[in-house]
């Protein structure tokens, strides 16, 4: 019961009006209002602030300053093995396995296409034809830092319009084609395996998607609005920091045909750190 009102309730409230309502308070510099937000965050959530470049929580200037706080050198290790192809994201894996054909798995009953992930992108989507996919959810306690799983040159960049439902679990479970009818961000990198896409999924109450090359990409408008980089020399080394969620969200990793293989320990719910080998490449 408690379920069906939770996903009833995402149908019928305006995501986008929340969002931007709670972006402010977010963005907010007032003393009280960024204080109380960060230190009720902290303890509510159990954030390690150990791990953070800055361990007090009143030396960020707001709460998304702290949400999206850098971790110290030393927090997390980049497996640099040439053949490790590492996790972008601390999380929790929702699903990964293989691509069939243009379908991905979202959970009993629900799959999406690699298509409609990338907005309706036919050419892009047909380069990960039978490839493999991951899906890694971040919850509001974790490390909002995306970073790269392998060297990269940006070739394109896509901003998709959408809806901005909850990626937790419980929705995942209950909304079709959820991650393809979320606002988000699609890049598409070319690697030593191919091209590989990171997909970054918007969310309830996320106040924005960025990227280290062009800043705030979400909030954007109501159309999908392209961006190529073929001219430029965007370049990404394995585990350089590519983007960043403003409050909790998801990101959709995708590889081409016979390029990776993901490691046996990890399935559905299985916990991952930033830098940490998730895949072996093929040879």
């Amino acid at each position: 019961m408690k379920s069906f009102l939770f996903i009833t309730l995402q149908y019928l409230v305006p995501h986008h009006l929340l969002s931007r309502f709670v972006g402010w308070f977010a963005h907010t510099k007032i003393q009280w209002i960024k204080s109380l937000f960060i230190h009720k965050f902290i303890g509510h959530f159990h954030v390690d602030m150990s791990e953070a470049e800055r361990e007090d929580p009143d030396s960020y200037e707001n709460f998304n300053d702290f949400f999206c706080r850098a971790l110290k050198p030393s927090a997390r290790k980049i497996d640099h093995a040439s053949l490790a192809f590492v996790s972008p994201a601390d999380g929790t894996i929702s699903q990964l396995g293989a691509i069939n054909e243009q379908r991905i798995f979202q959970a009993k009953g629900h799959e999406f296409t690699c298509e409609e992930l990338l907005g309706g992108d036919t050419e892009n989507a047909q380069l990960f034809h039978n490839g493999q996919f991951a899906t890694i959810y971040l919850s509001p306690k974790d490390y909002h830092r995306l970073h790269m799983p392998i060297d990269g040159k940006l070739l394109k960049m896509t901003y998709i319009p959408g809806e901005l439902f909850s990626v937790n679990p419980t929705t995942v479970d209950h909304v079709p084609n959820l991650f393809a009818r979320n606002e988000r961000v699609a890049c598409i990198f070319e690697t030593s395996i191919g091209p590989v896409a990171l997909v970054l999924v918007g969310a309830m109450i996320v106040a924005s998607i960025e990227t280290v090359w062009s800043g705030q990409v979400a909030p954007f408008n109501h159309d999908v609005q392209q961006f190529f980089y073929t001219n430029r020399d965007i370049f990404l080394k394995k585990g350089e920091e590519m983007g960043r969620f403003k409050l909790g969200s998801t990101i959709v990793v995708l590889t081409p045909s016979d390029t990776i293989e993901w490691q046996n320990s990890l399935t559905a719910e299985s916990p991952v750190r930033m830098g940490e080998a998730i895949a072996q490449i093929k040879t």
